[in-house]
């Protein structure tokens, strides 16, 4: 039985269709949230900027996933343009996602004159925990998986192999979600010490680049630039910036974010004003 076909849809009530996926998601945005409040409260950040953004790249992350895979997969979609919109039907890459929020962001913080770094660096762990997460609903899903395990192979120890078209393959979805667990305890742990601004979100860039460059090599499911796995070629950039933003910094003195506001110090009252 194909583990998707049985559990993939939660339920339904009329015509609407609830499946366990998008749960998975908006569970995995819930507890990123929740954490990204306690880190503003710890950084003495404005909640409202949070709540900002967060109105902001939910939308950004949705479009631009999907937009991603559409242009990746015009070949397809450019003769049935009516699926385009169609997200119900499967068909978006984080990439694209990761991508527009950038873009989104850098244009909140410059309106707003935000540290854009600062911003990425409280967010980029809590990206990185929703990735853990939500690599799950592709479980659900019976997709991003690799190879096929052969029955007394030397691999059929691995759990949670994903039976689709008829066989058992890698578990891709858990071996990156458990990198992406990993990362994230990572960033935890160094946003928490004294650390230049911008090497959170610099790191994130290089160790998801570097682990999804690798995965890449066992998935079955690939979004190609010509000859070229995009991820692949995605990883590398994310890789390159990654380093060029810690080289940028490097001069920058360690700062503890917790211990004082890091943005624009509040102007003082004036003398004689009343308190």
């Amino acid at each position: 039985m194909n583990f998707a076909s049985a559990w993939g849809v939660a339920f339904q009530i009329g015509p609407l269709t609830v499946r366990w996926y998008g749960i998975i998601i908006c569970c995995a945005m819930l507890i990123g949230i929740l954490l990204a409040y306690k880190e503003v409260q710890r950084e003495h950040l404005n909640p409202d900027d949070l709540l900002n953004l967060i109105i902001m790249i939910i939308p950004l992350a949705l479009i631009g996933a999907r937009a991603y895979y559409v242009i990746l997969r015009w070949d397809y979609y450019s003769l049935y343009p009516g699926e385009i919109i169609k997200i119900w039907n499967g068909g978006s890459a984080i990439h694209g996602g990761i991508f527009l929020c950038i873009v989104g962001m850098l244009i909140y913080c410059r309106i707003k004159k935000q540290r854009f770094l600062q911003w990425a660096d409280l967010l980029v762990p809590m990206l990185a925990l929703g990735q853990c997460i939500g690599r799950w609903g592709n479980y659900i899903n019976a997709e991003a998986y690799g190879p096929v395990i052969e029955a007394g192979s030397t691999w059929s120890w691995v759990p949670l192999q994903v039976y689709a078209n008829g066989a058992y393959h890698h578990p891709i979805f858990l071996y990156e979600s458990i990198c992406d667990g990993l990362i994230f305890i990572a960033l935890m742990l160094l946003i928490h010490k004294r650390h230049r601004i911008g090497s959170v979100f610099a790191w994130y860039l290089i160790s998801y680049s570097f682990v999804r460059f690798w995965i890449e090599f066992l998935r079955q499911d690939l979004l190609m630039i010509g000859p070229i796995r995009a991820a692949q070629l995605v990883s590398v950039l994310g890789i390159i910036i990654g380093i060029i933003i810690l080289v940028a910094i490097r001069k920058q003195p360690a700062v503890d974010v917790a211990a004082r506001p890091i943005g624009n110090p509040k102007k003082k009252k004036k003398d004689g004003a009343a308190k």
